[in-house]
């Protein structure tokens, strides 16, 4: 197995800090898919009905930012060499906080209780801006600087945003303000899906798919020109919405263009991998960037008002930017931080003479295969109900499985990896 030169083992966090966030996040898509097989084709026919709501935000919160959060604690000290403070004490506030906090927001919408939703902020708002502070202060202290730093500073500063509008939102829903909800939410997905998601998943890109996909380099003008260009757009889009929503409509064509020129480039160093032989984690990633180009594409054409505002296009979009894009790339990455983590623990658990074992071992290659099946099965069957209404329950079925599917992947790492931590330290008191 090649090693990058410049990780920082010694640094890497606990390896319960970020494994917990990563066990718990496929279950909020199991309850997802369950909430689907119960509200049936009316979630998935505009995106203002509060099951679409609650659905998309078991995903982004419950899914999304566990697995962000937890890729964040170990990727940063290892990769970055950013000495993050106390990653044990902070996994143990900001998991439960978020996981809570995202469950209460999802029982607002369903149920539009009040204190639902001012639980959700006062959870969701302090925790997503002190994980952010926390992470930027170790990015800060490092004396690296590439583009994925720069990439993960932004990413943060975005979450910091999109934490700061959901809790006015959601205190605004709560205590019955008059705010603009509909220009606001627009808003807030923006920076959340785009400045902290998309943004996130660029910087590490850059320095994960050359590592794990053995391809080439990103373009070194490239690396340095996105992230700021596509934080620098959504300012844009964001000033001009209230005084220019026309205009503000071309500025978020320009990001989808840019966020479509990221996957261009990634699937381009694809084809262009000194490895040939094609795994499910290369899989996942090629899906996620094949949404992208897909979502970008339908996105300028709703831009320029080729769908006249039909809302199930924007549902279909939802499904590719959330499903498509981030899922597909969010289970990719999970395949290899999990296992690697995992074997970096064992390795530095063992002494002269012993071997941690493989990845493969740690999860064998069939099993993720098998569960990137179920995956495009759930996606396809996504994006197939919202156009016929009678396949939103097999789409719900097909959901839960997938997630499912990846839990009892993730939970079978921690199975094993306990087991082979168990055997060394017993073989280690033996000699």
């Amino acid at each position: 197995m090649a090693i990058h030169p410049n990780l920082s083992f010694e640094q890497a966090p606990p390896w319960s800090a970020p494994m917990r966030f990563f066990l718990t996040a496929p279950w909020f898509g199991v309850v997802a898919g369950v909430l689907l097989c119960w509200a049936g084709p009316g979630a998935l026919q505009s995106r203002w009905m509060p099951e679409t709501l609650a659905l998309v935000h078991l995903f982004v919160l419950g899914f999304m930012l566990q697995t962000m959060a937890g890729a964040l604690m170990q990727f940063v000290p290892v990769a970055i060499g950013g000495n993050i403070w106390r990653p044990l004490w902070v996994a143990n506030v900001v998991h439960p906080a978020a996981a809570l906090g995202a469950l209460a927001l999802v029982f607002a919408f369903l149920t539009q209780a009040a204190a639902g939703y001012l639980i959700a902020a006062l959870l969701l708002a302090p925790t997503g801006l002190a994980f952010a502070l926390v992470v930027l202060v170790a990015l800060f202290r490092t004396a690296l600087q590439t583009p994925t730093l720069w990439s993960l500073r932004l990413a943060l500063a975005a979450l910091m945003i999109t934490a700061f509008l959901g809790a006015t939102l959601a205190l605004g829903l709560g205590l019955g303000w008059e705010l603009p909800y509909l220009e606001l939410t627009d808003v807030h997905a923006s920076w959340g899906l785009g400045g902290w998601a998309l943004v996130l998943l660029v910087g590490v890109s850059f320095y994960v798919v050359p590592m794990f996909q053995l391809t080439p380099a990103y373009p070194a003008w490239f690396a340095r020109v996105f992230p700021w260009a596509f934080s620098l757009v959504l300012v844009f889009a964001t000033a001009a919405l209230r005084a220019a929503p026309l205009v503000a409509e071309w500025v978020r064509a320009i990001a989808l263009l840019l966020a479509a020129g990221y996957a261009m480039v990634t699937l381009r160093l694809q084809a262009q991998r000194r490895r040939r032989q094609v795994d499910a984690t290369f899989l996942f990633f090629r899906t996620a960037m094949l949404s992208l180009l897909a979502l970008a594409l339908g996105g300028i054409l709703e831009a320029m008002s080729v769908f006249a505002d039909e809302p199930k296009v924007a549902v279909f979009l939802g499904v590719f930017a959330i499903h498509g894009v981030f899922v597909s790339a969010i289970e990719g990455m999970l395949y290899k931080i999990a296992p690697f983590m995992s074997w970096l623990h064992l390795q530095r658990l063992c002494r002269f003479g012993m071997m941690p074992p493989t990845m493969n071992q740690l999860l064998e290659e069939s099993s993720m295969r098998r569960q990137l099946y179920a995956h495009w099965a759930a996606l396809a069957f996504l994006a197939a109900a919202i156009f016929w209404p009678a396949l939103a329950q097999t789409a719900g079925l097909a959901l839960a499985l997938e997630c499912a599917w990846l839990g009892a992947n993730l939970i079978q790492v921690a199975r094993r990896y306990r087991r082979f931590r168990d055997h060394i330290r017993a073989s280690a008191r033996d000699r």
